[in-house]
């Protein structure tokens, strides 16, 4: 979201940068009455115009007001890259486009128990464990990241966003096949494309080296139309989108899977607070149909899921920010990190084979962030937990009952731009028979960001 320090800034870094020459300061706006000498370029909201302007001057402007342009597009929070360093523009600044990413290798060591993915998914310890999962060794740089945004300033739409990423996870593990992330447009509040889902707070994410993170955390792509909007001097903040729906059943004998008819509807107002609105309390909900094949009634059914969510980060003091979460609903598997995929959504009904149920679920999370070095050197900690709750009893002795999470880790920033990292991780899961495992991981990570 644009806010009024991105203008400020936006204006005084084309001002700088272009001191050379008289400026005159316009809104931006289509009845503007021009000198017929005056050269502009876009600033955010602002038109900076410049009378008998040298070449360099317009070049040297235009490509300040790109930068911040792209500045204030940036999205910070969980798995989100740094500042572009490769910025180009035109001479008005009319269009620019960016360039960036990070390239990031994770080594890890698991010990006394392993989970067989490649991040530490607690829903993939085995229970029991075996001899094949006592100890572990990974290296891995799937999660590299490119990332390509150009920024178009219209009359017609204002500012147009088109941003592409892309990761090297889209076949097995250690394949290193090339992904598409995020591919989408967006403009005056609109989103439309692949986006990260609505239903995610990706600001209330801790940071974390691995790449799953809190395994009660939700963070999914989804290919969305969305609408968001800022008011009351962006205090608060409200979205909602019709996203494509990912749904993961249980079907048992009496039901099959056929193709959904119905959006995921989520939805969420933020109130942000602090001078720069760098404190946010959120609140989501979403609903949702999960359509399936009664093979005995020969018809379609479905059943409803909802969940609410509620978020927050905190800059509690200079040097300490905090991150929670909980979460609670009934067939939003999906939505939750040690869930996704495994099935949950719906489940059999043990008292009744010819029907399906939602499941009830929950989760929380916790963090902290302690700033020792302010912008070098920070020490993150947190605990969070999932958790499948009996409905009417469980279908399978095997089904996943609860799962616990707890990080710690060490982050230095050796540059601006590289990163050094050491991080502790222990999990474990219980089935609904009472049987439980753990496990225990030691990652080290180097990222570079460009």
């Amino acid at each position: 979201m644009k806010t009024v320090r991105h203008l400020l800034f936006a204006v005084c870094t084309v001002v700088g940068a272009a001191t050379a020459a008289a400026q005159i300061y316009y809104p931006v706006v289509n009845d503007v009455s021009l000198p017929d000498s005056a050269v502009c370029v876009e600033a955010g909201d602002t038109l900076v115009c410049f009378e008998e302007p040298t070449r360099a001057v317009l070049r040297h402007a235009a490509h300040a007001a790109a930068m911040a342009d792209h500045l204030s597009e940036h999205r910070t929070g969980f798995q989100q890259a740094g500042h572009p360093r490769l910025v180009f523009s035109q001479r008005e600044n009319r269009f620019s486009f960016a360039v960036g990413g990070y390239v990031a290798l994770r080594t890890s060591y698991d010990f006394d128990g392993s989970p067989s993915a490649i991040d530490f998914v607690t829903s993939a310890i085995p229970v029991p464990g075996d001899y094949a999962s006592r100890q572990r060794l990974s290296m891995d740089a799937s999660t590299s990241l490119v990332y390509l945004r150009g920024i178009i300033n219209t009359q017609a739409l204002g500012r147009v966003v088109v941003y592409v990423s892309t990761d090297f996870r889209g076949g097995a593990e250690w394949s290193y096949t090339p992904a598409l992330r995020e591919a989408y447009v967006s403009f005056k509040g609109l989103t439309f494309g692949r986006d990260v889902t609505t239903f995610s707070d990706l600001a209330a994410g801790p940071t974390t080296i691995d790449f799953q993170g809190p395994n009660s955390y939700n963070f999914n792509f989804a290919t969305l139309i969305r609408y968001e909007r800022s008011f009351a001097r962006d205090r608060f903040t409200f979205g909602v989108a019709a996203e494509m729906p990912d749904v993961s059943g249980t079907c048992g004998d009496d039901f099959e899977p056929i193709p959904q008819r119905m959006p995921d509807f989520p939805a969420y107002i933020q109130y942000a607070w602090g001078p720069r609105r760098n404190n946010h309390l959120r609140l989501t909900g979403v609903v949702r149909n999960l359509y399936m094949y009664n093979t005995l009634a020969e018809s379609s059914t479905s059943l409803f899921g909802w969940g609410v969510q509620a978020s927050t980060y905190i800059e509690a003091t200079p040097v300490l920010t905090l991150y929670g979460s909980g979460v609670y609903g009934e067939g939003i598997a999906n939505y939750i990190q040690d869930l996704s995929g495994l099935g949950y959504d719906f489940t059999p009904d043990p008292q009744n084979p010819a029907r399906v149920q939602t499941l009830p679920v929950w989760g929380w999370y916790g963090a902290a962030r302690i700033g020792v070095i302010p912008q070098r050197l920070f020490l993150s900690a947190g605990y969070s937990e999932a958790h499948i709750q009996h409905k009417n009893g469980f279908y399978a002795d095997n089904q996943y009952r609860n799962g616990q999470y707890v990080f710690a880790n060490v982050f230095y920033n050796l540059t601006p731009r590289c990163i050094l990292a050491v991080e502790y991780l222990y999990g474990s899961r219980e089935n609904m028979n009472g049987l439980k495992n753990h496990a225990n991981r030691a990652s080290m990570q180097i990222q570079y960001n460009f």
